[in-house]
Order: C-alpha cells, then sequence, then structure tokens
C-alpha cells in the first residue's frame, strides 16, 4: 500500500475514534488536517497553505446566504409564525380524527419553509402542538412520534442550510437544489399525514378528533396563514423566478419576519438581541466546521483517500444504482452517530468522487442534484434514529410526561415511510429533477 495512502487511512481511523470520544467535530477535523498534512508535506508547506485557506474559504459569495437564513430561523422563532400556522392548520384538519397531529405535520411543514433548521422546527412547534394535542388526550407516542418526524421537513423544505452546505461542497447551483428539494418535500407531508390516518385507524383512541370551529374563527384562522404564504412566496417564489439569488433573497426573508414580527407581535430589541447572538455562534460554528472539513479534505486528497475509495467502488462489481444504495444505507448508519451538519461535511468529500465516477445515464449536473436530495433525506434519518435522534431528545425535553422509549416507538412509522420516499425518489428521479430544469430553463 502506498505510504501517503496508509496515512490517510490512519487518518480516517483517528478521526472516527475522536468522534466516538465526543471531540466536536470541527475540532477533530482540524486536528486530523494539519497532523496530516505536516507528515504528508511539512510543517511549511502547511503553514503556507493556512494563511491563505481561511480568507479562500470564507470569501465564497455563496456562504453569506447561510448567516441570513440562521437568523431568519431564529426571528422566525420569535415572530409568532408557528402559532398562526398551527392555527391554520388545525382549522382544516382538527375536526378529523387524528386531525392534530396532522395539524402539527402541516404546520411543520410551513415553518420549515420559513426557518429551515430542522432541531427549531421540531422545537417550536412542540411548544405550540403539544398543549393542543395533550388536550385531546393524544397517546403520548402519536404526539411526541408526530411532531419529531414533523421537525424532519425543516431540513429538506427549502430555505435549507444543509442543502446550501451540500451545494457549496459538490459545487451545485444552490437554486436548482432548492428547486430539486421542494416536491420530496410535499411528499413528505403527504405520506406524514397518510400515516396519521392510518395510525389512528388501526388505533382510534390514540388520535381522538378536535369540535369543529364556529365559522368566523375558521375563517379567522385561515387568514391568518396569509402572511408567512406571502413570505414564502416572495423569498422562495422570487429564487425561483429568477427575480434575485439566495442571499438577497434571504435577506428579504429576515426584513418581512422582522417587520411581520414587529408589527403583529410585538417583537422586543432583546428578541432581535437574542436572535442575532444566536445567529453569530450558529454561524461560527458552522464555519468553523467548514474550514475543518477543508483542511480534513485537503490531506485526504493528498493521501489519495477519496481516488482509493471510488476506485474501489467502481471496481467492486457491484451496479450504479447498488453503489448509491450502499452509499446511502451508510449515511444512516452514521446519522445514527452525528448530527446532519457534520456528517454532510464530513462523508460528502468521500462519497460525491464515488458517485460522480458511477455511470447513472443521467447528466452529472443533474447527478448532483438528484443524490443531494437523496442524502439529505437520509441524513434526515439520523434525527430519528437511536443513539443521537436529536429531534427526539429535543421533543422528549418538551414532554416530560412521556417516557423516550413510547416517543422512539411513535417515530418507527414515520421512519418507515421516509424509507418508501427514497425508494419512490431512486425509482422515478423526475421527481427531484422536473422542477430544477424548469426554474432553470
Amino acid at each position: 500500500m502506498d505510504h501517503s495512502l496508509f496515512l490517510g487511512l490512519i487518518g480516517l481511523v483517528a478521526l472516527i475514534v475522536l468522534i466516538g470520544l465526543r471531540v466536536p467535530i470541527a475540532y477533530a477535523m482540524i486536528l486530523i488536517g494539519a497532523v496530516g498534512t505536516i507528515s504528508l508535506n511539512g510543517p511549511a508547506i502547511f503553514l503556507n497553505q493556512l494563511k491563505t485557506l481561511g480568507y479562500s474559504q470564507f470569501s465564497k459569495y455563496d456562504l453569506s446566504v447561510i448567516p441570513m437564513f440562521v437568523l431568519m430561523g431564529y426571528l422566525a422563532t420569535r415572530a409568532g409564525l408557528s402559532q398562526d400556522l398551527f392555527r391554520a392548520a388545525n382549522a382544516w384538519f382538527g375536526r378529523m380524527r387524528g386531525g392534530v397531529a396532522m395539524s402539527a405535520i402541516a404546520a411543520c411543514a410551513g415553518f420549515g419553509a420559513v426557518c429551515g433548521s430542522s432541531l427549531a422546527t421540531a422545537t417550536t412547534m412542540g411548544q405550540v402542538a403539544l398543549p393542543e394535542l395533550k388536550r385531546y388526550n393524544y397517546s403520548g407516542s402519536l404526539a411526541t412520534g408526530s411532531l419529531a418526524a414533523g421537525g424532519l421537513l425543516g431540513i429538506l423544505i427549502p430555505p435549507s442550510v444543509v442543502l446550501v452546505i451540500y451545494a457549496i461542497i459538490v459545487e451545485a447551483n444552490i437554486v436548482s437544489m432548492f428547486a430539486a428539494a421542494l416536491i420530496p418535500g410535499l411528499i413528505a407531508v403527504l405520506l406524514f399525514i397518510l400515516t396519521i390516518a392510518v395510525f389512528v385507524r388501526i388505533n382510534p383512541q390514540a388520535g381522538p378528533a378536535a369540535e369543529k370551529l364556529p365559522e368566523g374563527e375558521f375563517l379567522a384562522a385561515t387568514l391568518s396563514v396569509i402572511p408567512v404564504l406571502a413570505i414564502f412566496v416572495l423569498v422562495i417564489g422570487g429564487i425561483y423566478a429568477g427575480f434575485y439569488n439566495p442571499t438577497p433573497a434571504a435577506a428579504i426573508g429576515v426584513a418581512l419576519v422582522a417587520i411581520y414580527g414587529t408589527l403583529r407581535r410585538g417583537v422586543k430589541l432583546s428578541d432581535y438581541r437574542w436572535a442575532i447572538l444566536e445567529t453569530a455562534k450558529t454561524s461560527g460554528m458552522i464555519y468553523l466546521i467548514l474550514f475543518g472539513a477543508e483542511l480534513l479534505k485537503i490531506f485526504m486528497s493528498r493521501g489519495g483517500v477519496p481516488q482509493a475509495a471510488a476506485s474501489w467502488m467502481v471496481n467492486s462489481g457491484l451496479p450504479p444504482m447498488g453503489i448509491v444504495i450502499v452509499l446511502l444505507i451508510a449515511l444512516i448508519f452514521l446519522g445514527c452517530l452525528m448530527d446532519s451538519m457534520s456528517m454532510i461535511l464530513l462523508v460528502m468529500p468521500f462519497f460525491w468522487p464515488v458517485v460522480a465516477e458511477l455511470d447513472l445515464g443521467m447528466d452529472p449536473g443533474d447527478v448532483k442534484i438528484w443524490f443531494g436530495v437523496l442524502a439529505l433525506i437520509v441524513v434526515e434519518l439520523g434525527l430519528i434514529t437511536p443513539p443521537v435522534g436529536m429531534n427526539v431528545f429535543v421533543i422528549s425535553a418538551l414532554a416530560k410526561d412521556v417516557p423516550m422509549r413510547e416517543t422512539f416507538r411513535g417515530v418507527m412509522p414515520f421512519f418507515l415511510v421516509e424509507i418508501l420516499r427514497l425508494a419512490i425518489l431512486i425509482a422515478f428521479p423526475a421527481l427531484s429533477l422536473w422542477l430544477p430544469h424548469l426554474v432553470t430553463g
């Protein structure tokens, strides 16, 4: 075995050990990338590389969209959008058996379209919907399971920070990625609602129907969601229509959410201060991980690890689609050990060169988009699978009277329909590619 490749594999094993020891992934990648590059090329080359790496990495215009969408999400949590969304959804679905849980799913989709964060969606909608689910005596597993699963919609329905990161890593068009994620996201909403319908059909006591709202309250609840829909149309619709690219769109979104929160909900100066500080913390964490991922990628590329992995997989005898499925299964298992952002940053520099070598019968640009949507779906699954399952932990912290095992039991039907959605998108790539082709012409 080549000496450089051997060092690269040793570095990869060391990285896995550090992650297993709960070392923050940014520090682990920086350490392995620095030590590995020094081992291969010496300290002088590493220091010479280091003096320009930070600027070249963070001066990319596409990265400016991240703090904008993060800020929009934090402002949305304080602006009361979640209450209006849930109220409107409950007006339409609440009268049905399991309807309050269906309303939570629909509201999660709407909030995710403004927020772009799975954990924020799960946390905010959990605070809004749990009291109503308890009031109507929903079973603990259905109530918490539907909210933990609903939080997944925040990561796929555009705008999504993780989707932006993927696009930057593989050099895909962000607008195309946003367009590609919309139809799969809507399919998820439909499948989740159908899952709840089947659940309450089998166990009617798990999700009783709420009372029908008077006509005046129904109309008021429905109209209250118009500002949220307007924000989504102006931000995401403006991107799709080509009026502006994602960074100005995110800035417009921040302004609209701020105006909405100030005029309708009385968002205070302290709320803006909190949102800006949290945005700075989150963006700093993301950028540090990006820096560590770049250092690691340089070391691994010089060691030949991605190239060796691509060569091994291509020559393994598996058909191209079989290799894609193996990679997606690996992502599901990795999702049990780390968060979605870290996983995309850590794994894509290894997986994408493999996928890029495959003959999948599609244009290379389409492969980037299609595989990105598939990868994002399996990354989602890590948010509801043990032992990490961050969405489950978030909802369990809010529903202290429901044992965590009940919540994990409640998310299993949603996990299975996510696997079904994945199979549908693998079998029919056009579901991910039709809208990007329409948008980009």
